[in-house]
């Protein structure tokens, strides 16, 4: 007979594909590798060519965790991830390699041997070095505030973007009309995937903390039905995938949605599925997938979307 200890069970379930990542848990941890990945993020804002609706500065997921995907510099390339499987950030320019280490550090030290490590490989990327969409205006080279690091939640966090991007993938291929890449947003620290009509939408109103509203308009200059997952934090204090229209329909928030345990969040004008809910599940994927079809639905049909030649068809 075999014995299991509660320690084995343990780490089990931490290994599990849909892992647990209770917000108190890492509230630390995720404030200073959220600062963190918006150092790596401005990079890519400052070398990548401008995109629509700021595509250009997102994060990727990869085998390993997050990074930038090759990035312009001159005649040679850059290209910068975060590997939350060895805990290092790993610089790749041409032939030339460098890493940081990912540990208990704060944003001042980061920010301080990255720009340093950059400029070994002859590299200068002029960002500004403070927090966007926060309320927070701490420069980066003068945070010694942040300086937690888990590795075994920032790792967690890591498997479950890669499991919400495989079902977002999966999603996005059930769409024709304009559609973005399924990314990470380093300004809310979260994963999205966003589906458009094609047409244009009303001015958004901006207000977005540390964030240009001109930004924040180009990037809603057309009528858009987003999803994503994003650690929690505000009114939601847990994890948890959402769904929002802009511009909202009439009717949008008492529109019927799956699963049952999603509701609609007057404070943030989404849908909410807690991922403790998608955690318990029989069939995660399964429920997470109505979840993005039905909050999907609700939008393009209360907003009279031309869902014939956007979608496509069954099978």
């Amino acid at each position: 007979m075999t014995i299991t200890s509660p320690l084995a069970v343990f780490d089990e379930r931490r290994q599990a594909p849909w892992p647990s990542l209770p917000l108190a848990e890492w509230k630390d941890t995720l404030e200073t590798l959220h600062r963190w990945t918006q150092i790596v993020g401005k990079t890519r804002l400052a070398l990548a060519p401008p995109v629509n609706h700021s595509w250009h500065v997102t994060l990727y997921l990869t085998a390993r965790g997050l990074g930038t995907s090759p990035m312009p510099y001159g005649d040679r390339t850059l290209e910068v991830e975060f590997d939350f499987v060895d805990h290092m950030l790993v610089l790749w320019a041409g032939d030339a390699t460098r890493t940081l280490a990912l540990a208990p550090r704060t944003v001042a030290d980061f920010y301080l041997e990255y720009t340093t490590q950059l400029n070994s490989l002859g590299i200068r990327v002029p960002i500004r070095p403070v927090p966007s969409e926060m309320g927070d205006t701490l420069p980066f080279p003068e945070d010694q505030q942040h300086r937690s690091y888990d590795g075994d939640a920032a790792q967690r966090c890591w498997r479950i973007l890669s499991r919400a991007n495989q079902v977002f993938q999966e999603f996005r291929g059930r769409f024709l009309g304009k559609c973005s890449p399924v990314h990470f947003f380093w300004g809310a620290f979260d994963l999205a995937c966003t589906r458009f009509s094609g047409r244009p939408a009303p001015v958004h109103p901006g207000g977005v903390p540390n964030l240009p509203d001109r930004v924040v308009r180009e990037a809603y200059s057309h009528e858009c039905i987003s999803a994503g997952w994003w650690p929690g934090g505000g009114p939601v204090a847990e994890p948890a995938f959402y769904a929002y229209a802009y511009p909202e329909p009439p009717g949008f928030a008492y529109a019927e949605v799956q699963p049952t345990q999603a509701y609609y969040s007057p404070d943030l004008h989404e849908f909410v599925l807690p991922y403790q809910a998608v955690l318990t599940a029989n069939q995660p994927e399964g429920m997470l997938l109505d979840f993005l079809q039905s909050t999907y639905q609700a939008g393009a049909v209360l907003g009279g979307w031309d869902r014939q030649a956007l979608e496509r068809p069954a099978g």
